[in-house]
C-alpha cells in the first residue's frame, strides 16, 4: 500500500492499494471514531460496490445507513444536498460519526459540503470510484454544489479525514469514463510533471497505480502550499475556465473530462498565440489528446464561452486568473481582464481549428 500525506489545516493521508475497498472499514476505524458510518453513493455505483463497502464497515462495528441518489451532474444540487442533511438527522448521525463518499466527483463534492455544514462540521472519508475523482476531486477539500448561475458556486473548503483509493476499481472502468480521468492526468503532466507525461505514451499499457500516486503527490504538494486557492493552487485550473463553460453550455452533455480536454487545447492554443507557450508543448498536448480519444475542438463561440465564464468562481472582480503552459511540465499564472477574455479564447479557438 502507498500513502501520500496531505498537510493542510486538517492533515490526512491518501491510501492507494489494490483491493483496499474490502479493507476500508479498518482504515476508517483507524482515522475516525463514532458508531455510524453513513454511506452516500449514486445509483450506478451502489449496484456495483455498495455491499462490499458496507460489509467492511460492519465488520468494524459501524452502523451503515445508506443514502443513494441519481447518478450525474444533475444531482449536484441544493435539493440533493438538503435531502442528504435530512437523512443524516433522521438517522441520528452525530458529530462523532462519519460520512463515507463512495463514488465519483459529484458524490464526493456533495458529501464534503454536507459534512462541512451538518452540525457545523463532521468527518468524512472519500472513496473515489472513478479515475477522475481519484486524481482530482477527492483530494484537496473543495466541496460544493451547482446552481443555475454556474458550477460549484456554492461550497466550502473542508478536508476529508482520509482518501481511500482502490486501484482495481479504476482499471475496471468503461473506456469513456477512464478517458475522462486521463484528461486530468494529462493536465498534471502539462503543468508539473513532464516525465509522467512521457509515461502516457505507453497507453493503453499504463501503470495506473503509479500514475495515480504521482498525480496525488503533485496535488498534495500544491494544496499543502495553498489550501484556500489564493495563489499557486490556481495552476490546477488549467483547462477549467473554458472547460466549465463548455459543460454548462452543453447542459452537461459534454462530460467534465472531455470539457477539460477541449479547455486545455483552447487555452494552450491561446498561450501559443500570445507567445507564452512553446509550439512543441501545444503539439504534444494535441497528440496526447488524440492518443486517448479526447476532443480538442468545440462548436461553441468565444462569445458564448466568455459569457458563461463571467460567472466562474475563478473570477475576481473584473479579472480572472488563467493557468497557461510554457512547456510540458511548466505552467504560469496570468491575470486577464474579463474584457479581454473573449479575445483570448478566440485566439485559442483559431489555433485548434487549423
Amino acid at each position: 500500500m502507498k500513502t501520500i500525506a496531505v498537510r493542510t489545516s486538517i492533515e490526512y493521508e491518501v491510501f492507494v492499494d489494490a483491493g483496499i475497498l474490502d479493507r476500508a472499514g479498518a482504515v476508517i476505524r483507524d482515522v475516525t471514531g463514532g458508531e455510524i458510518a453513513a454511506v452516500v453513493t449514486d445509483d450506478v455505483v451502489a449496484n456495483i460496490y455498495l455491499d462490499r463497502l458496507c460489509k467492511s464497515l460492519n465488520k468494524k462495528g459501524y452502523q451503515t445507513p445508506v443514502f443513494t441518489f441519481r447518478s450525474g451532474e444533475v444531482s449536484k444540487s441544493a435539493y440533493t444536498y438538503i435531502s442528504l442533511l435530512e437523512f443524516l438527522a433522521e438517522n441520528g448521525v452525530t458529530r462523532s460519526d462519519v460520512i463515507v463518499a463512495l463514488g465519483g466527483g459529484v458524490v464526493g463534492d456533495i458529501v464534503g459540503f454536507a459534512a462541512a455544514t451538518y452540525m457545523r462540521g463532521i468527518s468524512y472519508v472519500q472513496i473515489p470510484t472513478t479515475l477522475l475523482a481519484a486524481v482530482d476531486s477527492s483530494v484537496g477539500g473543495k466541496t460544493g454544489i451547482d446552481i443555475k448561475a454556474g458550477k460549484n458556486l456554492v461550497g466550502v473548503f473542508h478536508q476529508p479525514a482520509a482518501v481511500i483509493c482502490d486501484s482495481i476499481l479504476l482499471k475496471m472502468l468503461p473506456p469513456r469514463i477512464f478517458a475522462d480521468g486521463c484528461a486530468e492526468i494529462i493536465k498534471y503532466g502539462i503543468i508539473a510533471d513532464s516525465e509522467m507525461f512521457g509515461m502516457l505514451y505507453s497507453y493503453p499499457h499504463l501503470d495506473i497505480e503509479e500514475i495515480v500516486v504521482r498525480c496525488i503527490t503533485i496535488k498534495s504538494g500544491i494544496v499543502s502550499a495553498d489550501e484556500f486557492d489564493n495563489g499557486k493552487r490556481r495552476v490546477l485550473n488549467f483547462g477549467h475556465t473554458v472547460g466549465h463553460a463548455l459543460e454548462i453550455l452543453s447542459d452537461f452533455n459534454i462530460s467534465h473530462g472531455k470539457a477539460v480536454a477541449i479547455g486545455m487545447a483552447v487555452e494552450t492554443g491561446a498561450a501559443l498565440k500570445m507567445g507564452i507557450c512553446e509550439e512543441n508543448c501545444y503539439n504534444e498536448l494535441i497528440n496526447m489528446l488524440h492518443r486517448f480519444g479526447l476532443p480538442y475542438k468545440t462548436h461553441f463561440s468565444s462569445e458564448e464561452i466568455s459569457r458563461v465564464a463571467l460567472s466562474d468562481k475563478k473570477r475576481s472582480g473584473s479579472s480572472i486568473t488563467l493557468a497557461l503552459p510554457e512547456e510540458v511540465g511548466t505552467c504560469v499564472l496570468r491575470k486577464a481582464d474579463m474584457g479581454d477574455l473573449q479575445q483570448i479564447i478566440e485566439l485559442g479557438l483559431e489555433t485548434v481549428s487549423k
